[in-house]
């Protein structure tokens, strides 16, 4: 396909035989016309990197509003004998959090940076179907939109008013199949739009978690589309028999191991920067996608409808589920940490000194994320042992709050890492190490007092309580969390926005971070169509090899 400028195309009339405006009048409607095109390019483009800033931009401002919904459940928990809000409303709090924290932050983030960010990594000129990845984007805009307009008026899956549970749960079906577009086309281009040379052994860490996120989400979330249809039939045909337990049956949607598949793009952040900021090539390569593979197996709790799998300790009946669901996404993440240990392993140059290290404030927020996402891996792992009673409490929101912070940190890294390729700038190493601090600080806040509230029987949905333990101050500190994390996205935001409408901090050149891969080799921001000319992959750091090939082609 051409695209023609209109402007330039169509023929000039002679200004001496037609009437011109005052040079004011045209001037502002030169302005005028100029911001409205560039406004509709914007909403209607087909550049993957607006695509996926589309999808980043409106996750992060969900990410907002989910915690706000912390932080007033934690002010509403805090008084443990009494209600703060109506019940109802407590309600909506809840499923607001969950179907924000999962559907509307984590989800999107992690398939938004891969649309923006996968087709420069694997040499395509564009995505594949990006016309079909933008209306995705809409759909689930708007299943997201009328999900909140649904909650505000009562419509959760235990509200009174049925036309709105019904919205709720469409808004789900829009949520869930924009998601799954969007992955269809992330998958699409990486297995089918590669450059010349780039193998799937070939690929970046980080296309490659997008990959198997993708897929995952491909064969999960259909089988959540069946669930809500179900719900819907019920709901209106058969007077909401099953419906007042939707939350149950929609359980295993929200919780993990299935957040944890989610949260796989952000691990593999981690992935991509470890060698870039070690300077040195990734060790045990295919053991590393190995291990970002077995996270994907967490998909087959989603097929599953599983939550949790309940198993006692000794029961040997239960143990190969339990395992298959639980302990293979956690060895995964584990074998990532192991292969990160050996490339931290001080590398020397070839005259015999020790090669330091870079480290950049995008590496430190991914390395962040990387182990609050591990640390609510082990979690699950212990919440599904039926023996330590911890089923229904609080300890599966705190594992759940790790996993989805976590993942947003981590991704949070990444779209500030490729910041230079989306918009030609980048942020200072500084101030972003001193958000990563407080965003791990925030996460552990709100997180690590509910696995202890969950030993002490706090319960899962129940505003109103009656337990042993200081549950007030951990609470207040599940709150405080809420609240220091909802600072970190803000300021995020702001600086992302800062970033692309008034310059940044710093301009930068092309590779402005001695990276490995060839997104790096196009210039910063990148065109419309990625690359001048279709790149030939040889190896898994093809940057790396031309570097390594140009110094000892110099003279000395």
């Amino acid at each position: 396909m051409t695209t023609i400028d209109p402007d330039a195309a169509a023929p000039r009339a002679d200004a001496s035989a037609t009437v011109q405006p005052p040079a004011g009048v045209t001037e502002a409607a030169d302005r005028l016309g100029s911001t409205l095109q560039a406004v509709g390019q914007w909403f209607t483009t087909t550049d993957h990197k607006r695509i996926g800033m589309h999808f980043i931009a409106t996750g992060l401002v969900v990410a907002l509003l989910t915690a706000v919904f912390g932080v007033l459940l934690g002010i509403e928990r805090i008084s443990t004998d009494a209600l703060v809000f109506q019940l109802p409303v407590v309600n909506e709090f809840f499923e607001g959090f969950r179907l924000g924290l999962v559907l509307a932050v984590l989800a999107p983030l992690g398939i938004g940076l891969a649309i923006a960010v996968v087709p420069l990594q694997v040499g395509a000129r564009s995505l594949a179907f990006a016309r079909l990845a933008h209306g995705a984007y809409y759909t689930w805009l708007a299943g997201v939109v009328l999900a909140v307009y649904a909650l505000l008026n009562d419509g959760s899956t235990a509200g009174a008013d049925r036309q709105m549970v019904e919205l709720y749960l469409l808004a789900h079906g829009l949520i869930v199949i924009g998601l799954v577009v969007a992955a269809v086309c992330v998958a699409t281009t990486i297995l089918t739009s590669r450059a010349p040379g780039m193998t799937l052994m070939r690929v970046p860490m980080f296309t490659w978690s997008a990959l198997v996120s993708a897929i995952g989400v491909v064969l999960v979330l259909p089988v959540a589309i069946g669930t809500l249809v179900y719900l819907f039939v019920d709901i209106r045909y058969a007077g909401g028999v099953f419906t007042e337990g939707a939350a149950a049956w929609l359980g295993w949607l929200f919780t993990q191991p299935l957040t944890v598949l989610l949260a796989l793009p952000a691990v593999g952040v981690f992935a991509e920067l470890l060698p870039v900021t070690f300077r040195t090539r990734l060790p045990l390569r295919p053991v590393m996608m190995l291990a970002l593979a077995l996270v994907g197996v967490a998909a087959f709790a989603g097929i599953a409808q599983q939550a949790v799998v309940r198993t006692a300790v000794g029961d040997a009946e239960s143990l190969v589920p339990f395992l298959l669901f639980n302990a293979l996404p956690l060895l995964g993440l584990l074998l990532v940490f192991a292969v990160a240990l050996l490339a931290a392993k001080p590398a020397t140059n070839d005259d015999g000194s020790r090669r330091l290290p870079r480290f950049s404030g995008a590496f430190l927020m991914s390395f962040f994320g990387f182990g609050m996402v591990l640390v609510g891996t082990i979690a699950t792992a212990g919440h599904g042992v039926e023996d330590l009673e911890l089923i229904g409490t609080v300890f599966e929101e705190g594992a759940l709050v790790y996993v989805g912070y976590g993942g947003l940190l981590g991704v949070m890294g990444g779209v500030i890492w490729w910041l230079p390729k989306l918009t030609g700038r980048r942020l200072s190493d500084v101030l972003v190490a001193g958000l990563a601090v407080a965003g791990v600080v925030a996460t552990i806040l709100a997180s690590l007092p509910y696995l202890i509230a969950g030993f002490a029987g706090q319960p899962a949905r129940s505003p109103v309580f009656s337990t042993s333990g200081p549950m007030e101050l951990w609470n207040l500190l599940v709150l405080m969390g809420h609240a220091l994390m909802l600072v970190v996205v803000l300021a995020v935001l702001v600086l992302l926005a800062r970033s692309y409408l008034a310059g940044g901090d710093e301009t930068v050149g092309d590779d402005p971070f001695d990276a490995q891969t060839i997104e790096w080799t196009t210039t910063s921001p990148a065109p419309p169509n990625n690359y001048p000319e279709v790149p030939t992959v040889t190896s898994a750091e093809p940057l790396t090899d031309l570097k390594t090939h140009s110094t000892a082609g110099s003279p000395s």
